[in-house]
């Protein structure tokens, strides 16, 4: 039987692995309170009716929901149906979907409470008035920030089965110095660190417990580059073969000092992202993004041969005054640095981001419903946007996923763009759709495609696609050609199976 509570801190994850960072900082620092508060997730994959009842069943005064772009819709249809059930429900909504009114969403109609901004001490304040009967007559609320070194660290608030089967996630800083505008960081005043003898002291605690994939979420892990290096330094100590360690990084900013403390990792222990999202002046200049182009493109070719870290690079589609040419030139200059893989973003529309200021200038469409990705431009078409939404979906599956490392070469070729966009239409005419394509069937379009359209010769083609498919775990093989015999699978990591198709 379920135990009442007198607080439920609740989200909706994008997928189970995944475990609410945000969530814990507030069970953390609830004080008294936090005795008789529980932390419930779930995944935007189950349904708000069983959602409902299982967080009903706690009996709860008050529901925290923490609010972003992939779950706002998924948690409008919980809050109307435990209003309809249970009015008398508090209910408090938090997180950057949320937190930038009157720029809000419609689920903020239905909820009692909306803060924004920090949550730690003002979600505390809020639920002491509440259950003391004080309740305040403004709805929206201003966040107050708290001073880092006085927040209480929720890494102990991970328990066992997060350990075993989450992504674990930390972070040694707070917000970005910098100011590019289609990122909720542009807001940030600075970035500001976490003490590092106390953060250290918490990561350690997390390796005693068998924690051995840490995700740091900061903005800008190589800023302070001594900050850096003490960090990478504390994990070298503790190197083990499983140990897998994600930063995002600055891409003008790795100084000789941090390469050489980085050269000391062994491959497939770290994973680096790094925002690229246009190679273009102009338009970095027009949305306030400052970046090195030059020293980035070095940085990347030297991480690329001197470290064996994996480089998950950002392309982002759509930004004002962007082309479809301007976008495959960024394309065109990202593939020849080689990084393993290459997120191609298309504009979202976040609430409170700076960029929103562009939209009447640059007739900026958005989609209505979230997440909100653009539809159109002033320079792009509705069309040639959907044309560029497929070949993000088909450069994930062939580009991205570490499958096709022999045949991708030959299918870019000397102009990628141009070449991989005639694929993907062509894959689309074939498939009639860019999801649910088993890989089988895509190794045979790809045979098609090749040879019908990119006009290689078949016997090559044949020859880079046999290599990829025997390190393919399919049954069967292709209507083309008997392959051979399939690898033995070997035991991966969650986190990082993805990443080891690379090597």
């Amino acid at each position: 039987m379920t135990a009442s509570r007198e607080i439920i801190l609740t989200t909706l994850n994008a997928r189970y692995m995944h475990a609410a960072f945000g969530l814990r900082y507030l069970y953390a620092n609830l004080g008294d309170w936090q005795a008789d508060t529980e932390i419930v997730e779930f995944s935007i994959q189950e349904q708000a009716l069983n959602i409902a009842e299982t967080l009903l069943r706690y009996q709860p005064k008050i529901i925290g929901f923490s609010v972003y772009i992939w779950n706002v819709q998924e948690i409008s249809d919980i809050v109307a149906v435990i209003k309809q059930i249970a009015p008398q429900t508090i209910i408090i909504l938090g997180g950057p979907e949320v937190g930038h009114h009157p720029d809000v969403p419609s689920v903020c109609e239905q909820a009692d409470f909306v803060i924004s901004g920090p949550g730690e001490k003002s979600f505390r304040d809020l639920c002491e008035q509440l259950l003391t009967g004080n309740r305040p007559e403004q709805k929206f609320i201003e966040g107050q920030a708290t001073k880092l070194d006085e927040l209480v660290l929720p890494y102990a608030f991970y328990n066992d089965e997060d350990i075993r089967n989450r992504l674990i996630y930390v972070e040694a800083s707070r917000g970005c110095p910098f100011k590019c505008e289609f990122c909720l960081s542009a807001l940030d005043k600075t970035a500001t660190p976490f003490l590092l003898d106390p953060f250290l002291d918490e990561m350690e605690k997390l390796w005693q417990r068998g924690v051995r994939n840490f995700k740091f979420i900061d903005r800008t892990f190589n800023l302070k580059v001594t900050t850096s290096i003490r960090i990478l330094e504390f994990f070298l100590e503790r190197m083990s073969d499983d140990l897998y360690l994600h930063f995002e990084v600055v891409p003008d900013n790795l100084p000789d000092k941090l390469k050489d403390v980085l050269k000391r990792f062994p491959p497939q222990s770290l994973q680096f992202e790094i925002g690229i999202q246009t190679f273009d002046p102009a338009i970095q200049t027009l949305i306030s993004r400052k970046q090195n182009n030059a020293k980035t493109c070095e940085n990347i070719r030297w991480l690329r041969e001197h470290t064996g870290a994996h480089l998950h690079t950002d392309l982002i589609f759509g930004l004002p005054s962007d082309t479809l040419d301007n976008f495959a030139d960024s394309f065109d200059q990202l593939v020849a640095l080689n990084p393993h893989e290459i997120q191609l973003g298309i504009l979202k529309r976040l609430r409170g981001a700076p960029l929103n200021r562009h939209t009447e200038d640059y007739d900026l469409r958005y989609n209505p419903q979230p997440p909100y990705n653009i539809l159109s431009t002033r320079d792009i078409n509705f069309m040639q946007m959907q044309r560029v939404n497929r070949f993000a979906r088909f450069w994930d599956m062939i580009g991205n996923s570490g499958r096709f490392i022999n045949t991708l070469p030959i299918i870019l070729g000397e102009s990628p763009f141009v070449r991989f966009m005639q694929l993907s239409d062509r894959l689309y005419a074939l498939a009639g759709q860019s999801y649910k394509i088993a890989l089988r069937r895509l190794f045979e379009m790809l045979y098609v495609v090749m040879t019908e359209d990119l006009g290689l010769d078949a016997e090559r083609a044949k020859a880079q696609l046999k290599l990829d498919y025997s390190r393919a775990d399919i049954k069967g093989i292709p209507d083309y050609e008997k392959l051979p015999s399939l690898n033995k699978k070997t035991k991966q990591g969650v986190a990082n199976k993805r990443q080891r198709q690379h090597a």
